[in-house]
C-alpha cells in the first residue's frame, strides 16, 4: 500500500513538472520570436538613426564653414570701414570747411552783414560735414492766432 502511495505521488510530482516544463517552454518560445521581431525592427532603424546623425554631422561642418566665412568677411568689412574712414574722413571734413569758407566769403561780398546781435546762438550757423544747420534763436517763427491760422 505504501508503494502505491508512493508512485501516486510520484506520478502527480511528475505530472506537474510536466506541466511547469511545457509552459516554460512555450514561454521561452514566445520570448525568442518577440527577440527576433525586436532585432528584426530595430535593424533598419539603428541604420536610419546613423545616416541621419552623419547627414547632421555634415550639415554642421557646413555651417561651421559658412560661419567662419561670416567671421572673416566681418574682419574684412571692418577694416574696410576703419580704411576709407582714414583715408577719405580727414580730406573729406577739410573739403567741406573749404567749401564753408568760400560760401561765407561769397555771401559776405553779396550782402553787408548786419550789426551781430548780442547773447549765445546769435545769428551763428553750426556746420556739420555739408550741411548748415541754423542756430535755435536765429530763425524766425511764425505767429498764429487761437484757430491755427498764421497772422
Amino acid at each position: 500500500m505504501a508503494g502505491i502511495i508512493v508512485a501516486v505521488f510520484w506520478a502527480i510530482l511528475v505530472s506537474f513538472l510536466a506541466v511547469v516544463l511545457v509552459r516554460l517552454a512555450q514561454t521561452l518560445k514566445a520570448t525568442t520570436k518577440l527577440v527576433a521581431d525586436v532585432t528584426d525592427q530595430a535593424v533598419p532603424l539603428l541604420a536610419d538613426a546613423s545616416a541621419t546623425v552623419r547627414s547632421a554631422q555634415t550639415q554642421l561642418d557646413k555651417v561651421d564653414a559658412i560661419a567662419s566665412d561670416v567671421q572673416e568677411v566681418t574682419s574684412n568689412a571692418s577694416a574696410l570701414s576703419t580704411t576709407v574712414a582714414s583715408t577719405f574722413g580727414g580730406p573729406l571734413v577739410k573739403v567741406a570747411a573749404f567749401g564753408y569758407g568760400v560760401r561765407q566769403a561769397l555771401g559776405r561780398r553779396a550782402a553787408p552783414e548786419p550789426e551781430p546781435a548780442r547773447g549765445r546762438g546769435s545769428g551763428r550757423r553750426t556746420v556739420i560735414v555739408g550741411r548748415t544747420v541754423p542756430s535755435a534763436r536765429g530763425r524766425r517763427r511764425e505767429r498764429r492766432n487761437a484757430r491755427g491760422q498764421k497772422d
